[in-house]
């Protein structure tokens, strides 16, 4: 119900990015600059200031995108509670994921939910933590589900589920056949590690330097975006890689990976995260509740 240049300027304005808006909002960038044309043509003032391959908020760009948030949130509320006056939960659901919970735990979830409430469309974005936790701060997601807790003050931070981290090696690597393994064995050995931005990189650099290890001194062979690239050089016998243990139950089973316990454990937690300020629907609220549950018995 609310004005579609609105939501095409707040895109803009929290990406500060028009390339990033229509990416996030699916739309194309030729699309994005003429709803944000017209909106600056409806007030008669430049709303951005453009130079140099970067924009930044006017003074009367700062008044429309604090009016904007409020305007758009209550949008969302009222349809929300018009809605729920149904007794049925329906309507969209914007659920964030990082690689590796979208990938390997949260499937399962999102079908018994769906089983449960067929009249919710959920709609799955899958990114590294930081770039979920930044969407949801945004409000371009409900809710987001990570491999850390939040660094950003808008966001609440609620624990779901514990989640192990193993050294994954092929089954003919030395390691193999290690009960554990501590953190200065691994440096003698090369390193397949995930990307920066990443929540097990964040964690497991983090794990190094407590352990006295810098990162800096591990013998990095690559860096990857996904655990499925990372299983798959992995299983070349190139070196070893750090992921959860859910990851790699199927290739465990076939015999072409091995899981080796670090010591000591590498225990993390997995984390849904919100906006501290915004309404949380009934819908959002009862996701919360079922993916923990389901997420606390996928990972033991």
């Amino acid at each position: 119900m609310a004005d579609r240049r609105l939501q095409v300027f707040h895109a803009v304005a929290k990406q500060m990015s028009f390339t990033k808006a229509a990416e996030s909002l699916f739309m194309t960038q030729p699309a994005v600059t003429f709803q944000i044309k017209q909106l600056e043509e409806h007030f008669n003032t430049r709303l951005f200031e453009r130079g140099h391959g970067r924009i930044a908020l006017t003074p009367a760009g700062e008044i429309v995108l604090e009016y904007a948030e409020r305007i758009l949130a209550l949008t969302s509320e009222l349809e929300t509670r018009l809605r729920e006056m149904t007794g049925r939960l329906s309507g969209p659901l914007l659920i964030g994921a990082s690689t590796t919970i979208a990938e390997f735990l949260l499937p399962r979830v999102l079908g018994e939910f769906k089983a449960r409430h067929p009249e919710v469309q959920p709609k799955l974005v899958v990114a590294n933590s930081e770039a979920i936790e930044n969407r949801v701060a945004e409000h371009t997601l409900d809710i987001g589900l990570i491999e850390a807790p939040s660094h950003l003050p808008s966001l609440l931070t609620q624990m779901c589920c514990e989640d192990e981290l193993q050294v994954i090696v092929a089954s003919t690597h030395p390691l193999a056949k290690a009960k554990s393994v501590s953190p200065k064995q691994l440096i003698a050995y090369p390193y397949v590690s995930r990307e920066s931005g990443s929540g097990t990189r964040e964690f497991t650099d983090l794990y190094f330097r407590k352990a006295g290890v810098n990162p800096t001194e591990l013998s990095v062979a690559m860096e990857l975006g996904s655990p499925e690239a990372l299983k798959g050089v992995v299983e070349t016998g190139l070196g070893f890689a750090i992921l959860s243990k859910a990851t790699v139950a199927k290739e465990q089973r076939l015999g072409a990976l091995v899981a080796v316990p670090l010591h000591p454990r590498l225990l993390r937690s997995l984390s849904l995260v919100y906006p501290k300020q915004k309404f949380r629907s009934r819908l959002v609220n009862t996701f919360v509740e079922f993916a923990r549950d389901r997420l606390k018995d996928a990972v033991l």
